[in-house]
């Protein structure tokens, strides 16, 4: 959904200030910490004035609990019926909306290797009239910087990031995620931070389906010719966690959509993960999880921003990790909304939802998503994560944080 494609190259001046940027200060903070138990390698253990949280419960673990098997057929949907294909049925009245309407019941085995390698990016596009009326508030246009690979392994470089996939009308997609810290439960963390459109349709659609995460996912950085064979452990060396839990913004939901900027500055989720197998925390398997930055600082304020993900549309194939670094600026797509943060940036779609970091008093905090780009490829851009955000945040982490 972050792909653009229809997009006018803009004529504004590029910034020019491509500057040295302080990399090393937000890679060693992304690095494995010593708090980590073990390599997690062992899958045995392995709405009104302000806008309301929008948060929903799912299934618990491998197994098919009797409260997820009910929310199911309160929808009229049978439970079997769902974990043998069901879920491929799309119809609108299946098609479930509201935030209590989420369930996700882990169908085990299902993203085998190569479901997850076959994966698309789901593209969001944008006109450019959809962000003309901005008043002067945008800054220029950013120079492209270029994505670079994160080096491997990346448990070691960039332990809290990971790819989110799940199953949409389209078929099998992908989008990028951020391990993040629970002030409710701390060290042991089952909290991912991605964005809205890589679990919600938005105003035209509903939940999206079999919504897992795979931390490090393919954690040597292999090409996809000696990925060719893949085994599970290969490809998810530290397991696969399912979503029990999803929570996005009311706006995201109400306003989102495939084209235009719609949603797009409230485009942010926050998902509670649980292990396909095993009971281990995802903070205690990746050893790392990063605090979520609520402070919206201004661009003035921020030396640099460095967005992490797993682009997957040409010319990359979605199995290696990038990043960017630079200074961000405004982009503001109407002004009635908050503006958003954009940086210079070649990553594609599939890095949607990738957590963008700075450092604050000396540590690594994330600070926003990655939500839209042009049809160009040369830059991103991603909410300002204020009220409207911890909002979202606070609620997974009271109702949902420590089960």
């Amino acid at each position: 959904m972050r792909s653009i494609r229809s997009i006018r190259p803009s004529m504004v001046r590029g910034r020019g200030r491509r500057t040295a940027l302080a990399a090393t200060g937000l890679a060693a903070a992304l690095a494995l910490t010593v708090t980590a138990c073990d390599d997690g390698k062992n899958s045995e253990d392995t709405a009104g004035g302000k806008p309301a949280a929008a948060s929903s419960e799912g299934s618990d673990g491998a197994e098919l609990p009797g409260d997820v098997a009910e929310r199911l057929k309160k929808h009229g949907i049978d439970p079997d019926k769902w974990k043998n294909g069901a879920w491929k049925n799309w119809d609108k009245d299946d098609w479930l909306h509201e935030a209590k309407d989420f369930v996700n019941p882990v169908i085990d085995g299902l993203w085998k290797p190569e479901r997850m390698k076959s994966a698309k990016d789901p593209d969001k596009t944008i006109a450019a009239q959809d962000y003309a009326d901005d008043q002067g508030v945008s800054d220029p246009e950013p120079d492209p910087v270029q994505a670079q690979a994160e080096k491997t392994p990346y448990h070691e470089n960039a332990a809290p990031v990971g790819k989110v996939f799940f199953d949409s009308p389209e078929g099998s997609m992908v989008c990028s995620g951020t391990v993040v810290k629970d002030p409710r439960n701390p060290g042991r963390s089952n909290l991912v931070w991605t964005a809205g459109h890589c679990v919600h349709a938005g105003g035209a659609g509903g939940w999206y389906r079999n919504i897992a995460f795979v931390p490090s996912y393919n954690d040597q950085g292999k090409s996809a010719d000696a990925l060719r064979n893949a085994t599970q452990t290969e490809i998810a060396p530290y397991g696969t966690y399912w979503a029990d839990w999803a929570s996005t913004s009311n706006e995201w939901m109400s306003q989102g959509a495939e084209s235009g900027g719609a949603g797009a500055p409230y485009d942010f989720a926050v998902l509670h993960m649980k292990p396909e197998q095993g009971s281990k925390s995802l903070e205690e398997t990746v050893g790392n999880a990063l605090d979520v930055d609520f402070s919206t600082p201004s661009v003035q304020s921020v030396g640099s921003m460095g967005a992490w993900g797993y682009p997957a549309a040409p010319p990359f194939d979605g199995l290696l990790m990038n990043k960017c670094l630079d200074r961000p600026g405004r982009l503001s797509l109407s002004p009635e909304q908050p503006t958003m943060y954009r940086i210079g940036c070649t990553m594609t779609g599939g890095s949607s939802g990738g957590g963008w970091f700075r450092v604050r008093d000396g540590k690594t905090v994330l600070v926003s998503n990655t939500s839209i780009g042009p049809a160009t490829n040369t830059w991103l851009a991603g909410p300002q994560l204020g009220q409207e955000a911890q909002q979202v945040f606070d609620t997974m982490s009271e109702k949902y944080g420590n089960q």
